[in-house]
């Protein structure tokens, strides 16, 4: 089934020098840009993280110091990166939990502020561990009808990129009233809307507002501690701190009492990326 697009959606895969998402660097980035037309362009590109690439993440993916010596860094492409990727949804596999956050980590390093939280983000493991609760070559065999190393070698960022569009693909036409009812099952719970917004909802996991998710969402309260609802009859949100000293205090507030904590936490080590959410929201709340 063809996934139903007002913007283009940018399917992805990074291969990494490890897991850390202060520490670790890119070495590989693949994507395919899909635009509403269908029409879809692919982009690979190994990329020399300025250190040396452990043994085995060599054997893992076939990516040594020698294969990288020579190519660009992150920094070099970084600004040609967020003109392909600027006003594009993202999906990838296990993507909202890490190739996001360290592509974001890579852009701030790199002086680019790329706002991820305009994109609608789709996660394709999140869909299967929701719907299936496997792993990416399960995934390809359940849904694609063949194993994935007879059609890929593992542990490449572009042959995993292509596994995880065909995935997505296979979920969408799995995952239909039609194919449901053929299958014999009840369609309730069991359909996915054919939409990256849609998709990207159900792709969540948790209420983080940073990557990290050193600040979460929570619902906002008076100063009677009553839970403040919005004209849409629902609870108004505002974010949280969940770390430290003020975990569970509204960040506003801190903020606003403990000066001195903002720049504890920009002095400190934590991620670029939630250092860039603390300081959208302590400019929003200076402008009030």
């Amino acid at each position: 089934m063809k996934l139903q697009l007002t913007k283009p959606l940018v399917v992805f895969d990074l291969e990494t020098t490890g897991l850390d998402l202060v520490k670790d660097r890119i070495i590989q980035i693949s994507f395919i840009k899909v635009y509403p037309s269908g029409l879809e362009e692919r982009g690979n590109y190994l990329i020399n993280p300025g250190c040396h690439i452990k043994p085995e993440i060599t054997q893992l993916t076939g990516i040594s110091d020698a294969d990288v010596k020579n190519v660009p860094t992150f920094k070099q492409l970084a600004q040609q990166l967020c003109n392909t990727f600027r006003g594009c949804d993202f999906a990838g596999f296990n993507s909202n939990h890490f190739d996001i956050p360290l592509l974001a980590e890579e852009f701030l390093r790199a002086g680019i502020d790329f706002d991820f939280s305009r994109c609608h983000l789709i996660d394709a493991q999140t869909i299967f561990h929701k719907m299936e609760r496997r792993n990416l070559a399960a995934a390809y065999k359940f849904y694609c009808g063949r194993k994935m190393e007879d059609d890929f070698t593992a542990h490449r960022a572009d042959e995993d990129t292509e596994a995880t569009w065909r995935v997505l693909q296979g979920e969408l036409d799995y995952y239909t009233e039609e194919h449901q009812r053929e299958l014999g099952e009840d369609p309730e719970g069991r359909t996915l809307e054919n939409t990256a917004e849609a998709l990207a909802e159900f792709s969540k996991l948790n209420n983080y507002v940073d990557f990290a998710g050193r600040i979460v969402w929570g619902e906002a309260k008076d100063a009677n501690g009553n839970v403040i609802i919005g004209q849409d009859g629902k609870p108004v949100l505002t974010e949280y701190f969940n770390f430290g000293k003020h975990k569970g205090k509204p960040v506003a507030d801190v903020l606003r009492i403990d000066t001195g904590y903002y720049g504890w936490v920009m002095n400190s080590d934590f991620t670029y990326n939630t250092k860039q959410v603390l300081t959208r929201i302590r400019l929003r709340e200076a402008k009030k």
